[in-house]
């Protein structure tokens, strides 16, 4: 067994799928500061118009990459960009990239996938699975693979509502599905009780590994809900929209108004930086568990399960409530009315709120942007959000039971000095301060303000109690005045 994880990988060259992404970016970032390794090839497609290089050109200016600049100024001289396309049988790789990986490349940690909950099945099926399969084969060919790490989803069977760390019966094979006709009626009724195709193809893709993977060194990782950094290599940093992050910010802002009831629900939300130190550590062990086989193929692949619920769990009212608590210190700027919400646990309330609370204001809004010779944008941004929560409730109101002992037990594996390079238990978390960097990570990261606007925006910030208090009074006083013009009138006639 490899004394230590860092150890596991020196002089390694370590392949990376979906390294533009939020969660490829952090784990080339620890393993470039933590882990001696060699290389990291991170394997990148053009896109419009730009090629792989051109695409990655600004990525490692980022403040993500700060720490690690000034640690290690010449990092990019470790990264070797390999231009591929992974829906295409040949993963669109030159033939000396090809031969490159296969004689050189130690370690797959296959991070690529499209997280869109509404991309068309066709679509989410080429890149998921089709994509999968392909980094695969090219594995199997790798003359000098130690482990593959595949990066899947813990509501990978949503259905259920008990989720072990074990496989389960899918309703159609990837072998299978690559003859469906994708037809909309085709497509819900192969997805059966699946609510989205992340999910799903999420789903199909664990299945083909348990039936083709069983000669390569492979493991799944299942994170939950990725939110921002806990310390490393700062506090709340993250780059998206996504999830929690998008509800939080939309209510910062003072655009969304109404959201669903779901306050007393669990969110399953893991710092960023413990799930790639998670991910690395699912890695290490891979590579100890097939190097103790003797090369003797295990019968089926480890999965683990990456969640907070179980040592620490939150509710979604304690994160939106001590969210809204350091939002009364620090408004952002930029808001565009108070931040507030009425929650909903009617959808057909909701319906009405959201007609009243967004729809009218945003139409008001864009006929404010006509007359100012601009284009109307309110009502379309309602829209797209409003069915982002859409997409997102099940996620928010339905509850799962989840086992994580495989994760725990590898923790429990883990010295000293790895608990504190690669910290990932959960057990007594501290939520409060985690939430506290969570919201000045969305101010500094997504709405990219820094703390010098304070004053300036709890000073517009009062302004608007001010507005909210004067335009109460006038709906009460109004609302009053036409109830007593009403009864007097009854009374005369």
């Amino acid at each position: 067994m490899e004394s230590s994880i860092a150890g596991s990988f020196e002089n390694g060259v370590v392949l990376i799928t979906g390294s533009t992404g939020f969660l490829g970016k952090m784990l080339t970032e620890k393993l470039l500061r933590c882990c001696p390794v060699n290389t990291i090839a991170i394997l990148v497609r053009g896109k419009k118009g730009l090629s792989a290089s051109q695409r990655v050109e600004d990525i490692y200016k980022q403040t993500l990459f700060d720490r690690l600049r000034s640690e290690k100024p010449d990092f990019t001289e470790s990264i070797r960009i390999i231009d591929g396309h992974l829906e295409e049988s040949s993963m669109g790789l030159s033939s000396s990239d090809r031969e490159w990986l296969i004689e050189n490349v130690n370690f797959v940690f296959h991070c690529a996938a499209t997280i869109k909950f509404n991309e068309p099945l066709e679509l989410a099926s080429k890149i998921n699975i089709q994509g999968t399969e392909n980094v695969m084969k090219l594995a199997s060919q790798m003359k000098n693979l130690k482990g593959f790490v595949h990066v899947s989803t813990a509501y990978s069977h949503c259905p259920r509502s008990v989720i072990k760390e074990e496989f389960y019966n899918v309703p159609i094979t990837a072998k299978e599905l690559k003859n469906v006709f994708f037809d909309e009626e085709s497509c819900l009724k192969v997805m059966e009780d699946w609510p989205n195709t992340y999910t799903f193809t999420k789903a199909i893709t664990e299945n083909m590994i348990l039936t083709n993977g069983n000669h390569l060194p492979i493991s799944i990782f299942r994170p939950s809900i990725i939110g921002c950094t806990k310390s490393e290599p700062e506090p709340g940093w993250l780059e998206n929209m996504n999830g929690p992050t998008g509800l939080v910010t939309g209510v910062m802002v003072g655009f969304l108004r109404t959201v669903p009831n779901i306050g007393s629900n669990i969110t399953d939300i893991i710092p960023a930086d413990y799930t790639v130190n998670a991910l690395i550590s699912v890695m290490w062990d891979t590579v100890n568990r097939h190097k103790q086989s003797n090369g003797v193929p295990l019968e089926e692949p480890k999965i683990y399960n990456y969640v907070s619920c179980v040592e620490s769990p939150l509710t979604w009212g304690r994160y939106i409530r001590e969210m809204h608590d350091q939002y009364y210190v620090a408004p952002p700027l930029q808001s565009m009315w108070y931040g507030f919400y009425i929650f909903y646990t009617n959808l057909m309330v909701g319906s009405i709120l959201r007609f009243f609370l967004h729809r009218i204001p945003g139409a008001f809004m864009d006929l404010m942007l006509i007359l100012c010779g601009k284009s109307p944008k309110m009502l379309r941004m309602y829209k797209k959000t409003e069915n982002m929560i859409d997409l997102l409730y099940d996620f928010s109101t339905k509850q799962w039971t989840f086992d994580n002992s495989n994760s725990r037990e590898l923790w429990s594996l883990l010295s000293k000095d790895d608990r504190e390079m690669f910290r990932f238990s959960l057990d007594d978390f501290d939520w409060k301060s985690y939430i506290k960097s969570y919201y000045y990570g969305i101010r500094r990261h997504v709405l990219h303000e820094d703390l010098s606007n304070v004053e300036k925006a709890t000073s517009k910030n009062r302004q608007y109690d001010i507005m909210i208090v004067i335009m109460v009074a006038l709906v009460v006083y109004g609302t009053n005045y036409f109830c007593r013009a009403t009864f007097l009138l009854d009374a005369y006639i």
